[in-house]
């Protein structure tokens, strides 16, 4: 067996960390809902002469979910469907999340709480770990709903979020979805902050948007000390992609006390390039490229190849960005573990890299970089 095989063989074997994962659907859904859920883009239905199946995703689920319920690859979506509905939520979800490999979830619940499982529904569910990570904007949406005063925000934002970070092992923050990156995002001043709180409270809104609460949030953060995921790059029509550019964040990066704490740019397509500088630039800078794995199907070898092209190996982490089908949180490791064997596998072939090194590396953006980054036991 040569060494493009054994690479293949260890990849196979390696217990993967998503580092950055959301909750499976607790109930079944009604296929039109379904593949709403196929499409990171359009929260809509999809129109009805077409069927979100015909997709670089579609076809990823027919090819390498269908065999783990019992179907050919390939399966017709139809085919699938009637077998998925077969089986049910519970079972489909306990077979794809167990195939998948994954020895730890790290979970953000600040999304869909009560529709899909919690930390402890995925650990349950995968027979594998689950830690917590808190999202910000979710901390802060609490206070206006509890009457926090504007002169009362700072103190209790930062209490709340001490508390809801406790046990957990890093925090999110969604800027990228609520103001972008081309903005001031230095240390507000309490001043500041209460006005907007002031501002932000009497006017009765529930989802925050202040540019200056977001950076007061992520600033918290930063004293808290735990590390710090950002979105960066593509998801919903919500946000502007050009403002998502995670290259727009190298003044926040240079601020002081920034450095003192793990900085990682999730998903970051199309922009992985740009965030491979920055990991290359600041030390404390890691990123993945989650999320776009799945939605670009077969073409992800592409992608991961072009990740490895100028980040340091040690800064780049697995994550799926799953939420909600299960079929999202099997395909994101399949399709990276396909992609890593054959990038990494040509490269031994050719006589770039030696085969332990491949492995070596593939260990540490599978399971052992972020094992350091969030001080996983």
């Amino acid at each position: 067996m040569g060494s493009a095989e054994h690479i293949a063989e260890h990849v196979a074997a390696l217990r993967l960390v998503d580092h950055h994962v959301h909750g499976a659907f607790t109930a079944d859904l009604g296929r039109a809902e379904f593949e709403t859920h196929l499409n990171e883009g359009s929260p809509e239905p999809v129109p009805e002469w077409m069927t979100q199946f015909d997709s670089q995703l579609g076809f990823a689920i027919r090819r390498w979910c269908a065999p783990v319920l019992d179907l050919p690859a390939h399966a017709p979506a139809d085919e699938y469907w009637a077998r998925r509905a077969e089986l049910g939520v519970r079972a489909v979800t306990e077979r794809l999340l167990r195939a998948a490999g994954v020895s730890d979830w790290l979970v953000d619940t600040g999304f869909g709480a009560g529709t899909v499982l919690d930390v402890d529904g995925m650990a349950g569910a995968s027979q594998a770990r689950g830690h917590l990570i808190v999202r910000l904007e979710s901390v802060a949406e609490e206070l206006p709903a509890d009457g926090v005063a504007g002169r009362d925000y700072a103190d209790e934002f930062g209490a709340r979020l001490e508390r809801a970070a406790h046990g957990a092992v890093g925090v999110k923050s969604i800027l990228a979805y609520r103001a972008g990156f081309d903005i001031d995002l230095s240390p507000p001043a309490p001043h500041a902050v209460a006005d907007a709180a002031r501002r932000w409270v009497d006017g009765g809104a529930t989802r925050l948007v202040d540019p200056v609460l977001l950076r007061h949030g992520l600033h918290a953060a930063v004293r808290l000390g735990l590390p710090i995921q950002i979105h960066t790059g593509f998801g919903d029509r919500d946000l502007d992609l050009h403002r998502a550019n995670p290259i727009h964040l190298l003044d926040f990066l240079r601020t002081p006390g920034v450095a003192d704490v793990p900085i990682v740019l999730l998903h970051c397509y199309p922009y992985h390039r740009e965030a491979g500088y920055l990991a290359q630039a600041f030390g404390n800078v890691h990123f993945d490229v989650g999320l776009a794995i799945n939605h670009v199907g077969v073409r992800s070898t592409q992608v991961v190849a072009e990740s490895f092209e100028l980040a340091p190996f040690a800064k780049q982490l697995y994550s799926s960005d799953a939420w909600g089908p299960p079929e999202l949180h099997h395909l994101g490791a399949v399709l990276w573990r396909r992609a890593v064997t054959s990038v990494l596998g040509d490269w031994v072939t050719s006589g770039d890299w030696s085969a332990a090194d491949a492995r070596r590396v593939a260990d540490m953006v599978g399971r052992d970089n972020a094992r350091h980054v969030y001080r996983l036991g």
